[in-house]
């Protein structure tokens, strides 16, 4: 079976995050930028048949959304140390946040990007509740500590800092010292650098486009 690793994205995408994640784990992968359109094409449906960048091939395993692809990738290549050792109860509060950034994160944002406003007695039936209860929550998490899980930088920082530092520079999350904080830390890492490196020179090639993305 091939190891391949194919990367499909477009640098002005949440395939950011899945760049950052595959240069901490340090595999040689292959990128298939996919330009406005193509993943609407039915060679790219047959992988994801919801046209959504970022998706991975791995050998033949496709993973699609975010929290996932970070979750696999950190166990795929454990040596990278992006996740706590499976019997560790570190992974309870590891799968809490990638959970967390895919569940109630992404869906505060969403609402709030779609200018839709919850009555009160309604918010019980969302998993977010209000925008104010999921960043308190983010922020207790992270209060007095450099990261979420034990004292060392796992996937689950990087999806979380993924979304509070692109949701702070496009104003859909609050900025608050202790994101803005805990955002500087982790991008201070090489493979922060690099990715971005990366995609941003991907942009300067390509014609501005929307995004066909998640």
């Amino acid at each position: 079976m091939s190891d391949e690793l194919v990367f499909y994205t477009h640098p002005m995408s949440r395939g950011r995050i899945i760049r950052w994640m595959l240069e901490e784990v340090g595999q040689p992968y292959t990128t298939k930028v996919m330009a406005w359109g193509e993943n609407r094409q039915p060679e790219f449906l047959a992988v994801n048949p919801m046209g959504k960048v970022p998706t991975i091939v791995h050998g033949d395993t496709v993973v699609t959304e975010c929290g996932a692809i970070c979750a696999y990738l950190a166990d795929a290549f454990p040596q990278a140390n992006l996740a706590p050792p499976p019997a560790s109860r570190l992974r309870g509060p590891y799968y809490r946040w990638l959970f967390f950034g895919a569940g109630p994160i992404e869906q505060a944002v969403g609402l709030k990007a779609a200018g839709v406003e919850v009555d009160a007695e309604k918010r019980m039936m969302l998993g977010c509740g209000t925008m104010a209860d999921v960043l308190d929550t983010i922020e207790c998490g992270l209060t007095g500590r450099d990261y979420l899980v034990g004292d060392s930088f796992t996937a689950a920082d990087l999806y979380l800092a993924s979304h509070l530092g692109w949701g702070m520079q496009f104003g859909t999350l609050e900025r608050r010292p202790v994101f803005e904080a805990y955002v500087a830390r982790c991008g201070a890492r090489p493979a922060a650098a690099r990715a971005n490196e990366i995609d941003d020179a991907l942009m300067a090639k390509m014609q501005p486009q929307a995004e066909p993305a998640e």
